[in-house]
């Protein structure tokens, strides 16, 4: 099991109203960028079609980045690829192993080129020659090489590739040609410099469960959801299934270093605002790539990466509204020891929805922070069973009892890392909204001294059966040991989410001066902050998703990211 620690890296800004640092936009092309340009596309399955997806991809990349693509169809002479478009907008290319290759150029954003290999393969510095040609016109240049390429073409191809994506089925038999492929790839001299990530590519209606993809764990880099079948492989040229083309797209921003991130804090039911955010993301077309949450932040992320919507995610909020609902998600212990809940409810709430589901699975990249009880270090959850992860990121110190997984005992994630900013970026995500439901000392001071004057026009009409019951039976009335344990947890996590604040590029704020953490039997409110606030800063995010990257020159840099099981 691998520990990220936190970063320490902060930025400095203005501090605005209630105490909270200055709005602020950080410019894209200032922050410097790995130069991968280009990509292998490698398919290892026969069952999907590889020529419609690789050339989808290719537009997508044009049309998310601004710059001109080329895909090029490596091939073998003896086994010519068939697609349904060849020989209408590609450019065809028979190489022999002594001629010098001078390739055409090719009008339009994003061309096609055709290239037969010879059976003995190319000759040394052929894959060079032509590369740096493609360079010199196209800025983007994605290899694409079907399943029925050799193996020595496959690998010179990762070899020479600043990133490859290898796409396959999640079936046996495309996981054990996975296993022999990586067998040779680890016998390779090179195989340090190949930056191989495995997409799994998924037909509609397929389900989430797979105990084939629970075994790879955090091997699968990312999925691309509602291809069309087996029977539609050849012939195919349009598909509309909206999963599918999200999945493209998302890839397509990865390669274009143009993702967006979302980082969701802690906060108990004062995080259900994140719904009413997520709400009018979908509703205005905003895609979102990864997710980082804690706690709170980390179960409403769960929901929404396995690939259910904001008004579902609504629905199951308002199960619990009503006057007694908190009880539907906590089971008390008659005599506490480490913590006065199981916190087990809340995790069979969850799997009620995703099941016993695992990061593997999910539709959309989901990073869940805990922290390890014995080191009081971050610990980044991307494998393994998702609701464990999130019940661990939510067991509250002093209120929940520590949760256990691989002989570790893990607490809440807000006391190490509240608002995972830091998470996206050990990512390489380079577009960053932050969704902070923590309060500043300065907001916390305002809502005291409304409170004073709330108290003193009630003490006239005061409840003494209420106020007994509160100071002797309610560990959650203010001054009790839950609230003071809960408002220390809270001052602790103020100052860190902050600096992680300082590091987005757009933050949202969906506060009320009367929120409560324990307040789940009112989410419509909070819903409504969260849309309130999101629609507040719609012009900002859409700015911030939209921005072009400029090219950049530099070395290419090794993913940062350290999975977890």
């Amino acid at each position: 099991m691998n520990v990220n620690l936190q970063s320490s890296r902060i930025s400095e800004g203005g501090r605005g109203k209630f105490g909270f640092p200055a709005s602020r936009l950080r410019p894209i092309h200032d922050i410097p960028r790995p130069a991968e340009r280009v990509l292998t596309l490698a398919w290892l399955s026969d069952k999907v079609p590889d020529r419609f997806i690789s050339e989808t991809l290719a537009q997508r990349v044009h049309a998310e980045t601004g710059q001109k693509v080329v895909l090029v169809a490596l091939e073998d002479q003896e086994h010519p690829v068939n697609g349904f478009n060849d020989g209408q907008h590609y450019t065809k290319l028979n190489v022999d192993t002594t001629g010098v290759m001078v390739l055409p150029v090719c009008g339009g954003p994003v061309a096609h080129i055709r290239v037969q290999v010879p059976v003995e393969g190319l000759s040394e510095g052929m894959l060079d020659s032509m590369l740096a040609q493609l360079k010199e016109q196209y800025h983007y240049v994605l290899l694409h090489l079907a399943p029925e390429v050799p193996v020595a073409l496959l690998i010179e191809s990762f070899t020479q590739s600043d990133k490859s994506f290898l796409f396959l089925q999640a079936t046996s038999v495309n996981l054990y040609h996975r296993e022999l492929l990586m067998r040779v790839l680890r016998g390779q001299t090179r195989t340090e410099a190949m930056n191989l990530r495995t997409i799994i590519c998924r037909e509609q209606g397929e389900e989430h469960t797979n105990e084939l993809l629970k075994e790879m764990g955090d091997s699968i880099h990312g999925f691309v959801h509602g291809c069309p079948p087996p029977a539609l492989a050849h012939g195919i040229r349009h598909w509309g299934e909206k999963v599918f083309h999200a999945g493209i797209r998302r890839l397509a921003r990865e390669i274009g270093h143009c993702r967006v991130g979302l980082a969701l804090s802690s906060g108990g039911a004062r995080g259900l605002s994140h719904i009413g955010i997520i709400q009018v993301f979908e509703e205005n077309g905003i895609e979102i790539d990864v997710i980082a949450g804690c706690s709170m932040g980390a179960y409403v992320g769960a929901v929404w990466a396995y690939g259910y919507d904001g008004i579902f995610m609504e629905r199951l909020a308002r199960e619990v509204e009503k006057r007694w609902g908190l009880f539907e998600l906590i089971d008390p212990f008659i005599l506490p020891r480490q913590g006065f809940f199981r916190g087990e409810k809340v995790k069979r709430r969850l799997q009620r929805s995703i099941g016993d589901a695992h990061f593997s699975e999910l539709a959309r990249p989901l990073r869940v922070v805990a922290t390890n009880m014995a080191t009081l270090e971050r610990v980044v959850f991307s494998s393994g069973e998702v609701a464990a992860a999130v019940h661990a990121s939510s067991a509250i110190p002093g209120a929940c009892v520590p949760v256990e997984l691989g002989g570790e005992q893990y607490l809440d994630g807000g006391i190490a890392d509240p608002l995972p900013v830091d998470v996206l970026e050990e990512m390489g995500i380079e577009r960053i909204i932050a969704v902070n439901t923590i309060p500043t000392a300065a907001y916390l001071r305002i809502r005291h001294e409304m409170e004073r004057e709330h108290a003193a026009l009630r003490r006239k009409r005061r409840n003494k059966v209420k106020a007994l019951f509160n100071k002797y039976l309610n560990y959650f009335a203010p001054g009790n040991i839950l609230d003071i344990i809960l408002r220390s947890f809270h001052g602790a996590q103020m100052h860190v989410a902050e600096m992680s604040c300082l590091r987005a590029d757009v933050v949202l704020r969906p506060l009320s001066f009367d929120g409560r953490w324990h307040d789940f039997r009112r989410p419509g409110k909070y819903i409504a902050l969260g849309r309130r606030e999101a629609e507040e800063h719609l012009d900002e995010i859409k700015a911030l998703v939209a921005q072009k990257e400029t090219a950049h020159e530099s070395e290419p840099a090794q993913d940062p990211v350290a999975p977890l099981a």
